[in-house]
């Protein structure tokens, strides 16, 4: 300890001259960094569905603890298709994060902090978004000493779709798409149509003879609504292959929802 003494004295601030810097203070950052142990966490991301209006897409990134499960993300994440990537890495308890990702149109927040989150809520601790006609985008996640902690390249097209086409470029998984022209499905499908689909779906193994009985039982409209929503409840594999049966069964109306 020295005590100092003032060059000048104002109503407003006092003037020190300082000579040197405290050894403990230039050291403490890395005396704290050693003191404090990371937490074994994982990096999370789940694609949001395209908005055709704007011609943008949001891509959630979560930081959170190692043993929280993914099913328990993914239930409030329902429209959202969860991007499968290598997620271990080691976080520090309260310490800022940033993410930086190259093909972003804007990242929010700026900077967030990693806290011991298990739930019942689980938010986005960052929203990335993205044109919808995005095929890979770079994500790094940095701490507040600007060191990388987790990175990887994600590849935002749809595997089955990219190999049956691989000159015209996707944009988001099935799920998402299915979610995308819900509205102009339901308004759109004939009954015929949705019957012919549900024989698929049902031949396929997708659904049961109860979940078929219960979808022909409804009005065309609500019999639309719950195939489109019972098929991207159980996943990708089964999205696509609703995609794929209704582009066989009405081509002209798949086309126009950008579908085929």
């Amino acid at each position: 300890m020295s005590i100092l003494d003032p060059l000048e004295i104002t109503d407003t601030h006092v003037v020190v001259r300082v000579p040197h810097l405290s050894a403990f203070g230039l050291v403490w950052d890395i005396v704290k960094r050693l003191w404090t142990k990371p937490v074994y966490s994982q990096v999370l991301l789940f694609l949001g569905p395209p908005n055709p209006e704007t011609q943008r897409q949001k891509l959630k990134l979560f930081l959170l603890p190692s043993n929280i499960h993914l099913e328990e993300v993914s239930k409030r994440q329902q429209h959202c298709e969860n991007i499968e990537a290598p997620s271990k890495c080691q976080l520090i308890k309260d310490e800022s994060y940033t993410v930086h990702c190259p093909q972003a149109i804007k990242i929010q927040p700026k900077t967030a902090q990693f806290y011991l989150d298990f739930g019942p809520n689980y938010h986005p601790t960052f929203e990335i978004r993205l044109p919808t006609n995005t095929q890979e985008v770079n994500l790094t996640v940095q701490d507040q000493r600007k060191t990388e902690v987790w990175e990887y390249e994600v590849d935002l097209t749809d595997p089955a779709v990219r190999e049956e086409n691989p000159a015209r470029p996707q944009s988001g998984s099935p799920r998402s798409r299915l979610t995308s022209v819900r509205s102009q499905f339901v308004g759109s499908v004939s009954e015929p149509v949705l019957n012919q689909l549900l024989d698929q779906l049902l031949q396929r193994g997708i659904i049961n003879q109860e979940e078929m009985d219960s979808a022909r039982a409804r009005t065309r409209a609500d019999r639309a609504r719950e195939v489109i929503d019972m098929v991207r409840n159980k996943g990708t594999q089964a999205s696509s292959a609703l995609i794929e049966d209704f582009r066989m069964l009405d081509p002209h109306l798949s086309r126009n929802l950008k579908l085929s």
